[in-house]
């Protein structure tokens, strides 16, 4: 064997062994993370005393066992972490530190603990959770009326099509948007028009940074149509089918941006509940998807919770059968759970690179999850938390 191969192989078992070293460190981290969020003290103190350098470890938000303790109120885990160098004022991916989350959270006896070890309440205090952002006020028809003679569809460019009209990317007032446009010939059919005043009166109540932006509806003539925000990167059905599987990282801050926008929707009291949610129906901002949005609301219902059990009875085999919940398939009560499961499989598409069950027919697939069963998983590398 010549040295050059002598060196190039040792490189080679090198390399092995680092990406060895690094699977086991991300393993680590995720299970000190993990138990910090369960308030397992013992668990935490022993991956310590196997590896102190833990009590520093990092989640893709860049937020630290510290962080996870501080939010839910883990007084001794907390203890013990700062006891065994955590840093007090470290700074998650929104600039939190672990004091600014415990005043976030109205943790009184975590914020008196993280005072007296030196911790300063700086970032945005809270920012973290889904956003709440204020409502705005219920809008006069004349805030978001739009005259026809402002939308320019000279060099339109077709989006989507679907039985009760089109999707176009066109301009109003010199800016891309995207133009929902109503069949001409559906234009006077009575459900069509109920569906479309439905989906435009639950529009202009939504203001969120993960879900499409609502700019107006032109419902005084004909065509009917309702305008939203252009997001240049496409759907994220399209990236997936491009890309193939996505890293854990990339996935994770993904299903962030989509949880983000559906727990938006479903704060009580007043829950919209999607129930068409897909990769088609979720946008990238730009074609780097640096940012996803959730739209196309043709199908979702607003509810009035009365109270936190509330099940609505509501049309079943609403929705795309793929990414379908067992309850709408079956035809029985649901509530937001539905679109928890939906996410679930697109969560499941964005880690193994394929749509879940991609070997039935969609409809044959609901069946199948309506049975009981759930696709397997094949992607190698993922960690047990993340399966779960």
């Amino acid at each position: 064997m010549s040295g050059s191969e002598g060196s190039s192989g040792q490189s080679g078992r090198a390399s092995a062994a680092d990406k060895k070293k690094a699977k086991v460190r991300v393993s680590r981290t995720s299970l000190i993370l993990w138990h910090a969020h369960q308030n397992d003290v013992f668990a935490v103190k022993k991956l310590l005393d196997e590896d102190k350098s833990l009590v520093h470890a990092k989640d893709y938000d860049s937020r630290t066992p510290l962080h996870v303790a501080s939010l839910h109120g883990w007084v001794d885990v907390a203890k013990m972490l700062i006891e065994c160098g955590a840093d007090v004022n470290a700074q998650d991916r929104w600039n939190n530190t672990p004091l600014a989350d415990a005043e976030g959270a109205k943790k009184s006896k975590m914020i008196e603990v993280l005072k007296c070890y030196g911790g300063l309440s700086y970032g945005h205090n809270g920012s973290h959770f889904e956003p709440r952002p204020v409502q705005p006020p219920l809008p006069n028809k004349c805030d978001w009326e739009i005259d026809p003679s402002e939308l320019d569809f000279s060099n339109a460019h077709l989006i989507g099509k679907g039985s009760f009209g089109e999707i176009v990317r066109a301009y109003w007032r010199g800016t891309p948007v995207a133009i929902k446009r109503i069949l001409p010939k559906l234009s006077d059919d009575k459900l069509v028009i109920q569906d479309f005043r439905h989906e435009v009166n639950l529009l202009v109540k939504l203001r969120h940074p993960n879900i499409v932006q609502f700019l107006g509806a032109v419902t005084d003539k004909k065509p009917l149509m309702l305008i939203t925000e252009y997001l240049r990167g496409g759907d994220l059905h399209q990236y997936l089918k491009e890309k193939g599987a996505l890293n854990a990282s990339t996935a994770i801050n993904f299903a962030l941006d989509i949880a983000r926008g559906m727990a938006y929707l479903h704060t009580e009291p007043n829950v919209v509940i999607h129930r068409d949610l897909k990769p088609r129906n979720v946008l990238c901002v730009n074609s780097s998807a640096d940012h996803l949005k959730v739209g196309d609301f043709g199908l979702s219902k607003l509810v009035k919770v009365q109270n936190s059990h509330d099940i609505y009875r509501m049309t079943g085999e609403t929705g795309s059968y793929r990414y379908m919940a067992p309850e709408v398939f079956k035809h029985r009560k649901y509530d937001k759970k539905v679109d928890v499961f939906s996410f679930a499989m697109i969560f499941y598409e964005m880690i193994e690179g394929e749509a879940p069950l991609s070997g039935y027919e969609p409809f044959e697939a609901a069946k199948y999850l309506s049975e009981g069963n759930r696709p397997a998983f094949k992607a190698k590398g993922l960690v047990p938390e993340l399966k779960e």
